[in-house]
């Protein structure tokens, strides 16, 4: 019989970010079904190929540096965050997979075609989500790991992916970006949820892809149900708790949170600049 091992849990900057249902210090795990469609009204947004025009004064003197990533969501929030970044000269890290958005669309469909090239533009880094947003909570099976799609024709299915299969889910992303923009991605890679296991890890780094994780202060909160932790909680305790090295991670829209979070992007960024942290990229 194969030896079965768990998924890697574990906060690093490097090897694996971690789900915050499993570790973050928000608490245990909420439920399932809040990720579920919840019957909400949500306006379209028709992605652009400009943000708002730079108009934040220059940045104090850095005392630290932060790194935002944010991972591909819903979009509702997309163009309100390409807007805050390019307000305060934040390059920031995207993590792309094939999502559906709000629009009825895909994240990396022809549509968002100039959102992206604009991104591009702008000096943001990019790095590969699985092109179908592939879970892999059940962890390895010996010599392949198991793995649930949760985009895509086949969202729900699980499967059994090998070395090659694994690799072709990353370049998948890699092979659309180039479509879109002309442009590879950077050799990094992000697991969505934070699941990792021993194969996927060393299967990435034999393909070229560096796995980045998120630190526990990090964490901003943007999946949480808005019900019990609210904007301004949310915005609190990352002025509190962020500091120098800090990886954040946030999505451009979560299906099941009520009060969007990324209107707190704004003052977040400008709380952190008074402090004298500065941004980079992850590949920086």
């Amino acid at each position: 019989m194969a030896c079965t091992s768990k998924p890697t849990h574990r906060y690093s900057s490097i090897a694996s970010g971690t789900h915050p249902a499993h570790q973050h210090a928000f608490g245990p795990q909420w439920p399932a079904a809040i990720f579920g469609a919840l019957g909400i009204a949500l306006l379209l947004v028709a992605p652009s190929s400009s943000a708002a025009t730079n108009t934040a004064t220059p940045p104090h003197p850095c005392k630290g540096t932060v790194y935002l990533t944010i991972d591909t969501g819903s979009m509702s929030q997309a163009e309100n965050i390409a807007r805050t970044l390019n307000k305060y000269h934040v390059r920031a890290t995207f993590f792309l997979a094939n999502e559906k958005t709000i629009n009825g669309d895909y994240s990396l469909d022809d549509s968002w075609r100039t959102f992206w090239q604009a991104r591009v533009a702008e000096g943001h880094s990019f790095g590969t989500h699985t092109f179908d947003h592939v879970y892999f909570r059940d962890g390895d099976r010996g010599p392949i790991s198991m793995g649930k799609r949760s985009q895509g024709p086949r969202s729900g299915v699980r499967e059994t992916f090998d070395e090659s299969a694994f690799c072709g889910e990353l370049q998948r992303v890699n092979t659309r970006f180039q479509q879109l923009t002309g442009k590879t991605l950077q050799p990094i890679w992000r697991a969505p949820g934070g699941y990792t296991t021993s194969n996927t890890l060393r299967w990435a780094k034999t393909c070229g892809f560096r796995h980045i994780g998120w630190t526990p202060a990090g964490f901003l909160g943007d999946e949480l149900p808005s019900e019990k932790y609210s904007n301004e909680t949310l915005l609190k305790r990352g002025l509190a708790n962020i500091g120098n090295g800090d990886i954040l991670v946030m999505h451009t829209g979560i299906w099941s949170r009520h009060e969007p979070f990324a209107p707190m992007l704004d003052p977040l960024i400008d709380g952190l600049q008074k402090r004298g942290l500065c941004f980079a990229t992850i590949t920086e």
